[in-house]
């Protein structure tokens, strides 16, 4: 009898869509094991700084996230032994790892530590590429996209509830600057994978973009 592969909820879109509080609660309600793959950009863009590694050389951030020992445990994120769950969740460490994601050397360093993340009973994994690259076999695709104002928006209200300053017109352009960037990359664009399905979350709480992934996964044949 044919062991059937470990499944796997891949979920793709634009910064600040959602896809990453989307995806947790998923993986939260089905018992599934959760992928942040934005996450592990944003770790790379941090040691890269701390060695001051320009974000034009993809040779050596391709070399430095060869390297980089990374853990998730009980909620934190740990990179080389130190926790930097809230470090790298800011603004400017957002902006170089979307700067440094374009490389290929990069990218090719971080495809063995994402699939690594698939074990039973499953895995949601969100990030640009988990559908058209990481994960072309997952049992669902998902691109979870929203208009950029209303990402903004979201950003806006999360930045300023952490007390952070931050100025709407200013978010919205970096967002459509990263949107830019992301889709035009020559290594795994941000796309539309296919056989993915679109939910565009633009005017949906976070609870009925759950409900409408997890009817999708339910209702997918075994």
């Amino acid at each position: 009898m044919t062991e059937l592969p470990i499944p796997v909820i891949a979920i793709d879109g634009p910064t600040a869509s959602g896809k990453g509080t989307v995806a947790s609660l998923v993986a939260e309600k089905l018992g599934f094991h959760y992928l942040d793959s934005g996450a592990l950009y944003r770790l790379v863009a941090l040691a890269s700084e701390k060695e001051a590694i320009d974000t034009q050389n993809g040779q050596k951030l391709g070399l430095l996230a060869q390297k980089l020992v990374i853990s998730f445990e009980k909620g934190q994120i740990i990179l080389n032994g130190e926790v930097v769950t809230e470090t790298i969740r800011t603004e400017s460490i957002g902006l170089r790892a979307s700067a440094i994601a374009i490389h290929p050397e990069v990218r090719e360093a971080l495809v063995g530590v994402q699939q690594d993340f698939r074990k039973a009973p499953g895995l949601v994994a969100d990030g640009r590429d988990m559908a058209s690259v990481i994960f072309p076999d997952a049992s669902l695709k998902i691109f979870l996209t929203a208009t950029a104002a209303a990402r903004a928006e979201r950003r806006y209200k999360q930045l300023i509830a952490k007390g952070i300053s931050a100025k709407l017109d200013v978010l919205l352009q970096d967002l459509q600057e990263r949107d830019a960037r992301d889709s035009s990359r020559g290594a795994a664009p941000l796309l539309i994978a296919p056989g993915a399905q679109v939910l565009d979350t633009s005017e949906l709480s976070i609870d009925q973009a759950v409900k409408i992934v997890l009817d999708w996964y339910q209702s997918k044949p075994a």
